[in-house]
């Protein structure tokens, strides 16, 4: 069981920026790690039902953006949030989940094995209800403004034109947060939400630069990851393809067509000059 932390946001250097959100709460709570100081953070949402172009797209942001340092931020519901957690961990990133309930349990159920991977692997599980309060669809409704709250930007990669993703990108505007949303066919209804943004004004969202270049203009335009070199050709390898969001151990080997004995060398090598970091079950990513 993971112990449920209580804290003022207000207080906290990470999340003073939630100052902007409505009804905020002196107490919330958490379980695992939040960020100790303000980092760029961005959160991704959308549909429950996405489209085989909404997974895409939305593993494709959220890992370019959680390679590049920004912490993803979504509700650990079904479909595009559940993605984009993914993505970021699986591109050796911090990602946060912000719940429509009390910590006490996470939900939904099925679920459950990836909030405990957050929490394992350096994020966290937010919430502003007590332990006890069990989701209400209101509640979803006010965990909205949560999600976006904690962020610099919100992404909204698919959603239908009466989408409950659509209360959040509401509260992204009410808070003088930068909208962002994905291009969808025209013919699709689940891109229908997302072309509405745009026609109201929302920033076109097609890689991982137009969002860095509105959240972190310091980087004037350069904004591609730079990957650390190994010592060998062999390691250099290893790290191109766990930049390419790669993770699982033998996976990355038949891939590389490598000597069994000397990629295990290899990563070891790459741990110890702390390029690499273990994920557990022979999963890596670099730090």
């Amino acid at each position: 069981m993971y112990k449920i932390n209580a804290i003022d946001p207000r207080d906290h250097p990470y999340l003073q920026i939630t100052r902007c959100i409505d009804d905020l709460k002196k107490t919330w709570y958490y379980v695992g790690s939040l960020p100790t100081e303000r980092r760029p953070t961005v959160a991704i949402v959308g549909s429950r039902k996405p489209t085989a172009y909404g997974r895409e797209v939305t593993a494709m942001l959220a890992r370019d953006l959680a390679v590049r340092g920004v912490v993803i931020v979504s509700g650990l519901a079904l479909g595009i949030d559940a993605i984009a957690h993914q993505a970021a961990l699986d591109a050796g990133g911090t990602t946060i989940a912000a719940q429509a309930n009390g910590l006490h349990r996470l939900y939904p159920y099925t679920n459950k094995q990836l909030g405990e991977r957050i929490i394992a692997e350096g994020g966290a599980i937010i919430s502003d209800f007590e332990p006890g309060v069990e989701p209400m669809r209101y509640r979803f409704l006010e965990r909205n403004r949560i999600v976006s709250g904690i962020a610099d930007a919100v992404i909204v990669t698919e959603a239908a034109s009466r989408s409950g993703t659509l209360n959040t990108a509401a509260h992204a505007l009410t808070q003088g947060k930068e909208l962002f949303a994905v291009p969808g066919p025209i013919t699709s209804p689940m891109s229908a939400g997302c072309n509405h943004l745009l026609r109201q004004g929302a920033t076109p969202a097609t890689c991982s630069d137009d969002i860095l270049s509105v959240i972190m203009p310091d980087l004037e335009g350069d904004t591609q990851l730079v990957l650390p070199i190994g010592s060998t050709t062999l390691e250099t390898a290893i790290i191109s393809a766990l930049s390419t969001g790669m993770r699982d151990g033998d996976e990355i080997l038949a891939h590389l067509g490598a000597n069994p004995s000397e990629f295990n060398t290899a990563l070891t090598m790459l741990e110890i000059n702390g390029v690499i970091k273990p994920l557990g079950a022979n999963r890596w990513a670099l730090i």
